[in-house]
């Protein structure tokens, strides 16, 4: 078997060490007899290039992705196309959301021996067209606000945090709503929505925890959709939104638990993949369920007596 870092240099900006992270490593895997390799991507899909040679060429192979929740969405796209692939993130970047649905736990994944002798679990995947997401995948408002977080973040006069701010305003004075279709096998519906998220894990968005008790391994995807909202009301449901109160708040949210939504519009709108962007105007996420196997150190309370 073949342990494979894959190291993002660039992600978690200034407080990540990617040396560091390094060195972590190599006292971690001194005394394992199995082939190891760490590999310091260079560019864009570069791991997705990596995993996918390496799983040629190795009857079995665990890749840790060392990095954000980007970092970790590269590698399973890369992960789910090979059965000899099981994954797990070393959280090392800014966000970090994916693990945080083991809870207090979430720090053991911060160990890394403890990672290589970790057991697998078979846990349930989105698809997106051609990609795939482990998380929160959602269109709306809060996608549009994600993903243009980086351009405001990236000027020096607001950078950081900050830039989550200045996305929020500009995006909801353009309009927090927008035409979507929704099918599922139970409903069918068009109209104006604020956003719509389909659910595996739980945290996204630097803390957002839409659906609490939603689960990574039990073939459903809990759905949230927001119909159409003004501004006062908006910036009254985003913090029981935030807070996982969707329950409070029927009027205006439907939850909804199943296997596949398509979502489509009369003029293209962003797709949030675990953090990613994807532009069209017709989308469907569909749970492939334990399509992807997923390494989780000892003592991790979730899985109780899997």
């Amino acid at each position: 078997m073949k342990h494979l870092f894959i190291v993002n240099p660039i992600s978690g900006g200034k407080k990540h060490n990617p040396r560091e992270t390094e060195r972590k490593i190599k006292d971690a895997i001194r005394d394992i007899n199995d082939q190891c390799e760490i590999y310091f991507t260079t560019a864009p899909k570069d791991a997705c290039r990596k995993i996918d040679q390496e799983a040629e060429k190795n009857d079995r192979l665990r890749v840790y992705a060392c990095g954000g929740d980007g970092t970790l969405n590269e590698c399973v796209n890369a992960a789910v196309k090979h059965k000899n692939v099981a994954i797990t993130q070393y959280p090392c970047g800014t966000g970090n959301d994916f693990v945080r649905v083991f809870g207090d736990d979430a720090e053991k994944f911060r160990d890394i021996k403890a990672l290589v002798e970790g057991k697998e679990h078979k846990i349930d995947v989105i698809k997106c067209g051609d990609m795939y997401g482990v998380n929160i995948c959602s269109v709306g408002i809060d996608a549009r606000i994600g993903t243009e977080v980086h351009k405001y973040s990236k000027i020096p006069i607001i950078g950081g945090a900050t830039g989550y701010v200045v996305s929020l305003v500009v995006n909801v004075l353009k309009g927090i709503n927008s035409v979507f279709k929704i099918k599922t096998k139970d409903m069918e519906e068009t109209g104006r929505h604020a956003l719509i998220c389909a659910c595996n894990g739980r945290f996204y968005g630097g803390g957002f925890n839409p659906v609490p008790d939603a689960m990574i391994d039990d073939g459903l995807m809990d759905i949230l959709v927001i119909c159409e909202v003004s501004f006062s009301m908006f910036l009254r449901l985003l913090g029981k939104y935030a807070k996982g109160k969707y329950k409070e708040l029927s009027q205006y949210i439907k939850h909804i638990r199943t296997d596949k939504i398509e979502i489509s519009s009369p003029e293209k709108f962003v797709i949030n993949i675990d953090g990613e962007a994807v532009y069209t105007d017709c989308m469907s996420f569909e749970l492939i369920p334990g399509a992807l196997s997923f390494i989780s150190p000892e003592g991790v309370n979730y899985w109780g007596d899997k």
